[in-house]
């Protein structure tokens, strides 16, 4: 362990204990959700049951489109969630996608369908993962102007497989945060509490999807920035084994090739279900590698849980609520009796987690700074942007700027601790595979807490390698929806497995949305009766 930053971890970890409660105690009570109830059934649909009304010629690519406008329309003055829209373009889309379809004999539907795997299938784009002709400018006032001129290679295999991108959603400025607050425009927030953070930095998707104004989202995680959003709006997201999808397109971004590993795109969607389906289309030529098309029997899996970090590595961190905690108890209850073993294990593995994360996130080559200078006096220019953010004077956002400065002194790690660092990472990816091996699973805290009030994210910083670790290990993890707290706000844990067998996370998605009930409504559906 490093003494300076676990020195900084423990002074957070104060804070945060007696700043975050008084914090909360001076702001009013949590209402009911100001998000309006869904009214149409077509909302409800998960991405297979569409397909098959398709297939049935029961529903229409343009009906469904233009469904999901109306929703969008609708919530989006709550959550602040879009970036820019494409709805004229989505509905001529969809129009072509039905005119194939309807000339299309029955015989070679089934032919179209498995060439065109999501035909007619409207969804979502976070702003960094790069949508042709629209905005590119992640959340920062110097790339106001910029337009994407290509989709990302993990946004265009969906388009090549037919589904239609309706809009482009917020992001953090760089996606340098775990709350979306970009310098471009108002924050988002939580659908199910308009106080608290939708998370980041795919806070948009998670917004979106929790709000059922999304059929499914494409976001990107290097450090939770898909897993966080999943937690705090209540629907499922997934990061995938490291090196599955392609990076290229997206920005931020660079050629090291760690960074292809860490940074990885994936699902965010209120079906667990659509999980297997949606990572098969995104991975593209890859999706050999996860083997999706055999399936996988919950009785052969085995099922490892922890509720944090171990020893005194635990006791730096932020340990989970009571209801994380009781989220995990519940999904081992219910699997004790499906799956081959269940086993409660300790994370002692782990003890150097926090080095292991920021080091290895510091030590990537090329990766961009939010202030790039060729001033030899760096450090001094982050602390004169720092101090004018907090007068509101900066054109930086206030978490971008602190997530900047942190890269900038080397995540207060000497570079030949960070090198020893990356060689433990090895050493434990191997460990922990072993473990695991080809059907054992690990249910873990995507994050301590539920979701932050706006603002925080800063005294709860210190926590990110609950998630980060496994990006830097390259283990895919499913962050899984559990119902609500007392206060009403979405828990749930990440599910993670060994390299390559993410379709483990899928199947435990799967029979815990099954038992649970999965996305968590922030209001509840007024649907009228057919």
């Amino acid at each position: 362990m490093e003494f300076f930053l676990r020195l900084l971890q423990l002074i957070f970890k104060i804070l945060y204990m007696i700043a975050y409660p008084l914090w909360c105690f001076f702001l009013p009570r949590k209402g009911p959700s100001t998000i309006p109830p869904i009214r149409d059934r077509l909302l409800t649909l998960s991405v297979g049951e569409v397909l098959e009304l398709y297939k049935q010629r029961k529903l229409k690519s343009t009906k469904l489109v233009k469904a999901y406008f109306d929703r969008v329309i609708e919530v989006n003055s709550h959550i602040h969630a879009v970036v820019e829209d494409r709805f004229n373009k989505a509905l001529e889309e969809a129009a072509r996608a039905d005119e194939l379809i309807a000339r299309t004999p029955d015989a070679e539907l089934p032919e179209l369908f498995n060439r065109l795997k999501l035909l007619g299938v409207p969804f979502t784009v976070k702003e960094s993962c790069g949508l042709k002709d629209m905005p590119f400018r992640v959340g920062s006032r110097q790339r106001a102007n910029i337009v994407c001129r290509a989709n990302g290679e993990t946004v265009n295999n969906l388009v090549a497989a037919g589904g239609i991108p309706i809009l482009v959603s917020i992001t953090p400025e760089y996606c340098f945060s775990m709350e979306t607050n970009p310098a471009t425009q108002k924050r988002c927030v939580n659908p199910h509490d308009s106080r608290r953070t939708a998370g980041g930095s795919s806070g948009g998707e998670g917004a979106l999807n929790g709000a059922g104004a999304s059929l499914f989202g494409i976001g990107s995680d290097i450090g939770g920035s898909i897993r966080y959003p999943s937690l705090f709006c209540g629907v499922f997201g997934h990061k995938p084994t490291g090196g599955i999808t392609s990076i290229e397109g997206h920005f931020p971004n660079c050629k090291d090739k760690d960074c292809l590993e860490y940074l990885q795109m994936g699902p965010i969607t209120r079906f667990g279900r659509d999980l297997s389906l949606l990572m098969e289309v995104m991975a593209g030529k890859n999706a050999k590698l996860l083997d999706l098309s055999t399936p996988v029997e919950t009785k052969d899996i085995r099922v490892f849980y922890a509720f944090g970090f171990s020893g005194l590595n635990g006791l730096l961190h932020r340990s989970p609520t009571k209801d994380i905690k009781v989220s995990i108890m519940l999904a081992v209850k219910f699997l004790k009796t499906r799956v081959l073993h269940t086993q409660k294990i300790s994370m002692s593995a782990f003890k150097n987690s926090l080095e292991m994360s920021i080091g290895g996130l510091v030590m990537l080559k090329d990766f961009p700074y939010l202030i790039n200078s060729s001033s030899p006096h760096k450090i001094r220019e982050h602390l004169a942007e720092m101090s004018k953010a907090v007068l509101t004077q900066s054109e930086y956002s206030n978490e971008a700027l602190y997530f900047d400065a942190l890269r900038r002194v080397n995540g207060c790690m000497r570079t030949e601790a960070m090198l020893r660092y990356k060689a433990e990472v090895e050493v434990l990816k191997s460990t922990f595979a072993r473990m695991l091996g080809d059907y054992g699973v690990l249910l873990f805290p995507t994050f301590p807490v539920p979701a932050l009030h706006t603002d925080s994210s800063l005294l709860a910083l210190w926590n990110v390698d609950y998630a980060m670790i496994f990006n830097i290990i390259g283990f895919p993890a499913t962050h899984i929806p559990m119902g609500r707290d007392g206060d009403g706000l979405p828990v749930g844990f990440q599910v993670v497995a060994a390299p390559y067998r993410d379709k483990l996370c899928f199947q435990i998605a799967r029979e815990l949305e099954a038992a649970f009930g999965g996305w968590v409504i922030p209001t509840p559906h007024e649907i009228q009766p057919l």
